[in-house]
């Protein structure tokens, strides 16, 4: 069976969105199905036409009409036109089974032309309301104009297409509410590679001392500072902390829209010496940083994007076999079990926050059980085998009924 994979954008650019998908891709692969990527014009990466990354086959969309990308509104038109015409031409050389899109709905939108135009079944995958992030980065505001078509565009999507998957349970509850039949969606949950990870990860004494952590407690998060993130409450909680903790160190790996009011946060309440921004790391290198830190915290914002989308950025954590804290918002509480396999604070509440940090570290001798149901939890139902092996009956069931 082959499968054509339509993607926003692709390694070698890094992100969770690209992340998510070579674990798919590779888990794809092992299981016996031949896969084939395509990527919008979105894809801002320079490179050629057709390129082979990691193993894997890419097909690029350029930018055909400079002038409309420039052009509000036109320029998502724009994406779909060059990405449906790009489409057709990598179906009569591929000549695939099934016609996978991945969010956002302009691909969806593409697929559906390109599958209704050539009979070929077609997938939607939608890892997060586009529309919901947006309001997050400012670009518009939940309920406008804007806010309210990017929705019916990707609606239109979900009931037209042969089969619709989501990441979490968030996602699906809210497409039911929507009027999209419970039985054509199917969970296909965020996961990690836990081969790839240690939990056996040890500390590099010789970076802790470079970054002044030698001989201190660590709070940490690695990952891109956007405002649902969060990060300028945990900023908020850490004179508290550090009032009980004072060998408290915050260590903040990644970078991102929030960056620079963070810094202007930690001067002004004082904190400069206490938070270490490390900037942006080298992939392979991230490691180094998670072997850093003692506990490891999440603190985003309570909103739609945060309630209805799961992270991945907890599972990795889990699986090397490091502590988690975070909000509880919706999103965290289908990942993280109170107590059980991690801990959660109330969201939206730096108290919150500081007063469960200050619990933990003054009780260690509790953190041992709650690591190892954390690996247990995501080796046994958070593993990216187990959640690719649910594409397959999809897949099947689609194939079946287009050859009926």
């Amino acid at each position: 069976m082959k499968v054509l994979h339509i993607l926003d954008h692709s390694i070698p650019l890094h992100s969770g969105y690209t992340f998510r998908t070579r674990s798919i891709l590779e888990q794809q692969r092992a299981l016996g199905i031949d896969t084939v990527q395509l990527t919008s014009s979105k894809h801002y990466a320079e490179g050629p036409p057709v390129e082979d990354v990691d193993g894997l086959r890419f097909y690029r969309t350029q930018q055909v009409n400079p002038l409309l990308s420039r052009l509000p509104v036109m320029n998502q038109w724009e994406v779909i036109r060059s990405l449906r015409k790009r489409l057709d031409e990598v179906v009569a050389i591929e000549k695939p089974d099934i016609l996978h899109a991945h969010s956002p709905s302009l691909n969806g939108s593409a697929a559906l032309a390109v599958g209704a135009k050539r009979s070929i079944p077609v997938v939607y995958e939608c890892r997060a309301f586009w529309e919901d992030a947006a309001v997050d980065h400012g670009t518009i505001r939940e309920g406008d104009l804007r806010y309210r078509v990017t929705r019916a565009l990707e609606t239109r999507v979900f009931r037209r297409a042969d089969a619709v998957t989501v990441i979490c349970e968030g996602l699906r509850k809210d497409l039911v509410e929507r009027g999209i039949p419970a039985g054509k969606i199917t969970v296909i949950p965020n996961a990690v590679n836990a081969e790839k990870f240690s939990a056996k990860n040890p500390r590099d004494e010789a970076l802790a001392e470079s970054l002044g952590l030698k001989g201190k407690r660590v709070i940490g998060f690695i990952g891109s500072f956007y405002a649902y993130e969060g990060l300028n409450l945990l900023v908020d909680a850490l004179p508290g902390i550090l009032s009980q903790t004072p060998d408290c160190r915050l260590l903040l790996v990644g970078g991102g829209p929030q960056e620079a009011r963070l810094k202007a946060q930690c001067q002004r309440l004082g904190l400069t010496d206490k938070v270490i921004f490390t900037g942006r790391v080298p992939h392979d290198e991230v490691k180094r940083y998670y072997g850093l830190v003692d506990l490891f915290v999440y603190p985003r914002i309570s909103m739609r994007l945060t309630d209805l989308v799961t992270p991945l950025k907890p599972l990795e954590a889990m699986a090397q076999g490091k502590l988690v804290l975070a909000s509880d918002v919706g999103g965290h509480r289908e990942l993280i079990r109170d107590g059980e396999n991690g801990f959660l604070f109330e969201a939206d509440s730096s108290s919150s926050l500081a007063n469960r940090v200050t619990e933990l570290f003054a009780a260690p001798e509790t953190w041992r059980e709650i690591l190892d149901n954390a690996l247990s939890y995501v080796h046994e139902e958070r593993t990216w085998r187990n959640s690719v092996l649910h594409y397959l009956s999809i897949y099947h069931r689609l194939r079946e009924n287009h050859e009926q």
